[in-house]
């Protein structure tokens, strides 16, 4: 039998497998997972009423099993995932997923045989990332010692192949045919679910895989997918209306409809989120496209820079609005206008020279780049501004002095503090009983549960800050535990701060003071 062939029926095997888990974990979701989210709603509230260190085991265990129990479901429903497919390059994703396991290099040699680096591939790329990491995470966790671990990419003919080895412990022959089988592991813990999802996901994007391992010499996993050949990297000869004598503005008004309709082509796979960009921004691309197309051709620096300036700050503006979105369609812009070019200049009665069509290269491109660099520059500075702003709106929001009468205040303090909130609190506190002329400040407790003993004593200061301004502190709510670090710190309250066991008692007992400020 050809290898091939031998290779085609272990897929067909591993696929008719994965097809009667499917069945499997169908009838699952409905009878197992339903239940189990109940019973963890009831532990949530149990835990609640009643907090106990074995419901949170109990709540543990059963948030593993509900995991285990979706991870079955995604592989057995791989068609479902939404992510659509896109040409990648198998080299530079494979660079980015080991740069993720330098802390193994320590212990373990990393050998890198990368050939054919212009090679791409088509397919659900966060999938494939995910089957890979999955496979490098089993290879350098079969190391018990010290090791190598050899990745290898390379062309054969109309495919990509990449091989990941391990010097571990291996895996025993009889077992070899198991894997990728839904809860069978070599891993004493392990559920099997990351190979079931490694097979799966190669399987459904067309590629093919083959094991090989010896007990105590290590495993090889070996990858192979049908190339994205980029027959459409090179020029592109287009049907496109032409009159004698026209320039090259007039060329591409006099094919706009065309321009775009090849422009949302291109950018096919990111167009749902073109259609967020038009509901969200209410931005329209395809005439700021024109737009952008004209200046470059016509060379107009100065508009410009003011078009990337207001770009920049509309995409800014709305935080739902994907940049990376914007680079794919830069992108589009960029390949579709140098087509119209490449076919202006095929059906001119002019052709260019070779010094014009160098001239007009670098020209466009460095203005497109001069477009770029404008864009972002002022797309992170109003960014920046937003960020800014909205920490300032943050920090007020968590400094809430409420007035009760115009010289009595209350500050509930919430949640966690560190030192940096503790800083902003007495800045600002400090800052609003000038402004307010507070001459009693209610500072509340009871909603921080605990704090850094470094923490307490900026807060003391603070206090102390506050009584330098002629004002009185009274201090409510405060917890058990924040009086022990209170006491571990050496903090003692002097005369002239008090303490009541909740902010009502003390609202009542100032209930004069207020009375006769009003």
């Amino acid at each position: 039998m050809e290898p091939n062939e031998v290779n085609d029926d272990k897929q067909t095997h591993h696929l008719s497998r994965l097809a009667s888990v499917g069945q499997i974990a169908a009838g699952i979701a409905h009878e197992v997972r339903n239940p189990l989210t109940a019973v963890k709603g009831f532990l949530q509230l149990l835990q609640k009423q009643q907090p106990h260190a074995y419901l949170d085991i109990a709540r543990a265990e059963l948030d593993n099993a509900i995991s285990t129990l979706q991870e079955l479901l995604n592989v057995s429903k791989p068609d479902a995932d939404e992510e659509p497919f896109t040409r990648f390059n198998l080299a530079v994703e494979l660079e980015g997923l080991l740069a993720l396991f330098q802390d193994q290099l320590y212990r373990v040699k990393l050998v890198k045989d990368f050939r054919n680096t212009d090679v791409e591939i088509s397919g659900r790329k966060n999938q494939l990332k995910k089957a890979f990491f999955n496979v490098l995470k089993n290879a350098f966790e079969a190391i018990p010692d010290k090791g190598t671990v050899t990745v290898r990419q390379l062309r054969k003919g109309q495919y990509a192949e990449v091989s990941i080895a391990d010097t571990g412990r291996g895996i025993p022959e009889d077992k070899l045919m198991l894997l990728g089988t839904p809860f069978f592991s070599t891993k004493p813990e392990g559920t099997g679910m990351g190979l079931t999802q490694v097979f799966a996901a190669v399987y459904q994007q067309g590629g093919t895989i083959d094991v090989q391992s010896k007990e105590n010499e290590g495993t090889v996993f070996f990858f192979r997918f049908p190339l994205d050949l980029p027959g459409e990297k090179g020029v592109t000869q287009l049907d496109l209306a032409y009159e004698g004598g026209i320039d090259l503005k007039r060329f591409m008004e006099l094919n706009r409809n065309r321009f775009q309709t090849l422009l949302l082509e291109e950018t096919g796979q990111i167009r749902d989120d073109l259609e967020d960009v038009k509901t969200v921004g209410s931005i329209d691309l395809l005439s700021n496209a024109h737009k952008l197309v004209n200046l470059l051709i016509d060379d107009k620096e100065t508009e410009i820079i003011r078009f990337a300036q207001e770009e920049g700050r509309l995409w800014a503006k709305h935080s739902t609005l994907n940049i990376a979105v914007k680079l794919e369609w830069f992108q589009a812009i960029r390949k579709v206008l140098w087509d119209f070019i490449y076919n202006f200049e095929r059906l001119s009665d002019k052709p260019f020279t070779r010094e014009t069509f160098f001239t007009m290269e670098r020209q466009i491109n460095t203005t497109l780049d001069i477009f770029l660099r404008y864009f972002f520059m002022s797309y992170t500075q109003f960014k920046d501004e937003l960020l800014r702003s909205h920490r300032e709106m943050i920090n007020d929001l968590s400094v809430p002095i409420i007035p009760l009468s115009p010289h009595v205040s209350i500050l509930p303090l919430l949640g966690t503090i560190d030192m940096h909130r503790a800083r902003t609190i007495q800045e600002k506190v400090l800052d609003q009983i000038g402004t307010l002329k507070v001459r009693n400040l209610l500072i509340d407790m009871s909603g921080i549960a605990y704090l850094e003993e470094d923490v307490i004593r900026q807060i003391f200061k603070m206090v102390n800050g506050i009584e330098f301004m002629g004002c009185k502190t009274v201090i409510t709510g405060l917890r058990p535990e924040i009086v022990h670090s209170m006491l571990n710190c050496e903090i003692a309250l002097n005369g002239r701060i008090e303490t009541k066991g909740t902010l009502q008692q003390a609202i009542e007992e100032c209930g004069d003071l207020i009375k006769s400020s009003h």
